[in-house]
């Protein structure tokens, strides 16, 4: 009996040695991991260094160079430049978040450096290089670049339109100049670039539908992303109301005390803080602040463009804290939508609000369209009581405006005039109406965004970028309709009303500029994401259902 126990033992330590060896090489397998991950973290941290070293060396470099060619205002933006391109190269993903983070405040860090044209184009140190990094990876990966294909098709052939209108109408400009008489100077132009620049503006963001697509890699990068921008609306908005405390307290000075036209334009001598070119003459009744903008209609665009982000998170974020911090961000548009002077976004705001309520079917979702109505109309409601002589005169100048100026019959007339002036049917050349060219040759002032293009590339070139951003728009509508989980379904239905309002826009040419020109193309590409995080979710939780499912015995 003794013998037959001993052997049963031995047997059942038998039996049990083999799980004894397994934790084993459990353990041993995590050592190895642990190691890999400190020897991964040590070449990253090393190479971290490396390219620090390396990109203020440079950078130094030429701001020395910079400095004795043009002072202390070049050589910053010189040397900032080198290490920003060197990092952003490298580290795409960071970039892409700094861009979004840049995008608001680059007219108050472009008037705080220096007043250049080159710091202008600033935030193209973050997007230029991150754009290379998404490229190269696409092409390694063997992943399509231009997402989602539904768009390849009309976005080659509005390219192509472009490049025939570059070639042979700013190409016969520039080796084939206009005459110009025995007595009158030759204008310095440079056609070729003022075409190349005019398409960068034109379709030069396109591709940060691609760089969105794949920043986004899940819920936890969405989430981040949808704050972030709810954040920086909050962060403008306030810096925006301190604006407008600063010159009502008469320790920024605005328009006041000037004399004849300069009461009523906006001038960056009256610059107050924040932003650029600032209008404040509370004598003659008239406001138009910039915010943290460049120019004053660039701040409207920003607020109008804020409605529909902050509408999206405050309606589908899973925190209840940032649904308020949302309403709240989104409270703060609505404000500076009044006291910024800007009729447009006076309009445009409450009326998006409304229309995102219904498009989304919130309005019909009162656990949570309850509590953010009340809370908003509360706040707009004290600020309205509090200051009634502010919103009659905000409501007096917009019916004004429009009673003076209706924008149905000022649309058709940029459009009457245009057609006539127009040069041939690819156009009159890249850039011939784009403002922010004009230092490379003579440009035409057009408000509309619609004849702007008409002017510049053409009927056939107008028809192709109304049959791009269609495709565009019917695409991401397929996509948020594709979206089961209810809080994606909401973001991604306001960004389509987004897209929506964007494409068929032509009241002024927000496209052109910030931020528009960013966010329209940016937040397409979250979009065209979603459905991806959506059924990503799912796996994840039927995954979590299937690990945590008792045994029935």
């Amino acid at each position: 009996m003794a013998k037959s126990n001993q052997k049963s033992q031995k047997s059942k330590k038998r039996r049990r040695s083999p799980p004894q060896a397994s934790q084993t090489e459990k353990s041993t397998l995590s050592l190895k991991e642990q190691l890999a991950q400190k020897r991964k973290a040590n070449l990253a941290k090393k190479e971290f260094i490396s390219l620090l070293t390396t990109a203020v060396g440079g950078g130094l470099f030429l701001g020395i160079l910079l400095f004795f060619a043009g002072g202390i205002k070049a050589a910053v933006p010189g040397v900032l430049a080198i290490i920003i391109l060197s990092f952003s190269y490298k580290y795409p993903r960071q970039a892409l978040f700094a861009f979004i983070i840049y995008v608001p405040f680059g007219g108050t860090i472009t008037y705080y450096i220096g007043n250049s044209p080159i710091l202008q184009l600033a935030k193209d140190a973050f997007y230029i290089p991150a754009l290379i990094g998404v490229w190269q990876s696409c092409k390694k990966q063997g992943l399509p670049f231009i997402i989602p294909q539904a768009i390849k098709t009309p976005l080659l052939i509005l390219l192509g339109l472009c490049l025939l209108t570059l070639i042979f109408i700013n190409g016969g400009q520039q080796f084939n100049p206009p005459q110009v008489g025995l007595l009158e100077k030759a204008p310095s132009e440079f056609p070729i670039g003022l075409g190349i620049l005019g398409l960068k503006v034109f379709l030069g963001y396109v591709p940060l539908i691609t760089c969105a697509y794949y920043l986004i890699r899940n819920q936890k990068d969405f989430l981040f992303l949808s704050r972030l921008q709810v954040v920086l609306t909050l962060i403008c908005c306030v810096l925006g109301f301190i604006q407008y405390l600063l010159l009502l307290t008469g320790i920024c000075q605005g328009t006041r005390g000037y004399v004849g036209d300069a009461l009523f334009r906006a001038t960056l001598e009256a610059r107050c803080y924040f932003g650029g070119s600032l209008l404040y003459s509370p004598e003659e009744g008239v406001i138009r602040l910039p915010g943290t903008f460049v120019a004053p209609w660039q701040w409207a665009w920003f607020l109008i463009s804020s409605t529909f982000f902050n509408f999206a998170t405050g309606f589908s974020d899973p925190s209840i804290i940032w649904r308020f911090i949302s309403l709240a961000s989104l409270a703060t548009v609505f404000i500076n939508a009044v006291i910024s002077g800007q009729r447009i976004a006076l309009a445009l705001v409450p009326t998006c609000f409304v229309v995102l309520l219904f498009l989304t079917g919130q309005i019909a979702n009162l656990k949570r369209f309850i509590p953010i109505g009340i809370g908003l109309a509360v706040i707009l409601g004290i600020a309205m009581v509090t200051n009634p002589t502010v919103v009659q005169e905000r409501i007096d100048s917009f019916t004004g405006r429009w009673e003076t100026s209706p924008p149905q019959e000022f649309i058709f007339q940029q459009f009457e005039d245009t057609w006539k002036n127009v040069d041939a049917p690819i156009g009159s050349g890249l850039g011939r109406a784009t403002n922010s060219a004009r230092s490379m040759g003579e440009t035409k002032l057009i408000e509309t965004y619609f004849p702007k293009i008409l002017y510049e590339v053409g009927i056939s070139g107008l028809i192709g970028f109304l049959f791009f951003v269609t495709t565009l728009t019917r695409t991401g509508f397929k996509t948020y309709r594709s979206i089961k989980n209810r809080n994606f379904r909401t973001y991604g239905a306001s960004l389509w009303v987004f897209i929506l309002f964007i494409s068929y826009n032509t009241y002024y040419y927000p496209l052109d500029v910030d931020p528009v020109a960013v966010y329209y193309w940016f937040y397409a590409g979250v979009l065209f994401k979603l459905p991806f995080i959506d059924k990503q979710e799912q796996a994840n939780s039927e995954a979590t259902q299937k690990t945590n499912k008792k045994p029935l015995l």
